[in-house]
């Protein structure tokens, strides 16, 4: 019987670090990839891959490659609700205290594809903190989908689409509304995915991490740079 073969494609550090300690070590043979230019049809139909799972990928796929083979992407919503871009920002900014990931086999339309699977997602803690609890079940439904080869059904539903969040969105409202919705706002933003929530002021630019919800009041961690005319950092 011929080995199957498999591809993780993603370009943060928490899905890599989860590919390494477990995925990898799965039956089969696995491959990594972690830049965009290394995702070729050319190099795809050499290994012959059964699924392509795109965790966290952020890059668009090219259409052969979606028609060729079965590729699969994950998203942080309850799909068709949450379909497009800053999910676990758009769900917080809303009031969601939990979610699921959910496996969609990967079609033209974003996150429109049939489903494999959901997993519950908690909404708590800093946003890399989410991410890393994410990749945890990414992994798992992984194995899951790699072993027993679902059959996808399609979704069902009104379709919710959310807008991808502008790097300008960062910045701290000027009015807002509590504590508890400063701390999100923060919080949200505490990864590597977004720049982080940020006040300018006297020509300098002030950057909010760590935060911490405390009785009446905001711990956070401050980084001072200064700002150009422009607002870009110098």
């Amino acid at each position: 019987m011929t080995e199957q073969r498999y591809v993780v494609a993603t370009i943060r550090p928490w899905n890599i670090v989860q590919y390494r300690a477990t995925i990898s070590k799965l039956p089969g043979k696995w491959h990594l990839i972690t830049k965009p230019e290394q995702l070729t049809l050319a190099r795809l139909s050499k290994f012959r891959p059964r699924f392509i799972f795109f965790p966290h990928w952020s890059y668009a796929v090219p259409k052969q490659i979606v028609e060729r083979f079965e590729c699969v992407c994950f998203h942080e919503t309850d799909v068709p609700y949450g379909r497009g871009g800053s999910p676990i920002q758009n769900l917080i900014e809303r009031g969601h205290k939990k979610t699921f990931v959910t496996a969609l086999r990967m079609v033209e339309e974003m996150d429109a594809g049939p489903i494999y699977a959901r997993r519950p997602l908690s909404l708590t803690g800093l946003a890399e903190e989410i991410y890393i609890r994410a990749a945890g079940i990414v992994s798992e439904m992984i194995e899951d989908i790699a072993m027993k080869k679902p059959h996808p059904v399609p979704q069902k539903g009104r379709s919710i689409v959310f807008k991808r969040r502008s790097p300008k969105q960062s910045k701290i409202p000027s009015a807002a509304r509590s504590l508890a919705d400063l701390y999100d706002h923060i919080r949200m933003l505490d990864a590597d995915e977004y720049p982080h929530a940020y006040l300018e002021h006297g020509g300098l630019r002030f950057e909010f991490t760590r935060p911490a919800l405390r009785t009446g009041r905001i711990e956070a961690n401050v980084s001072i740079t200064p700002v150009s005319k422009r607002g870009e950092k110098r």
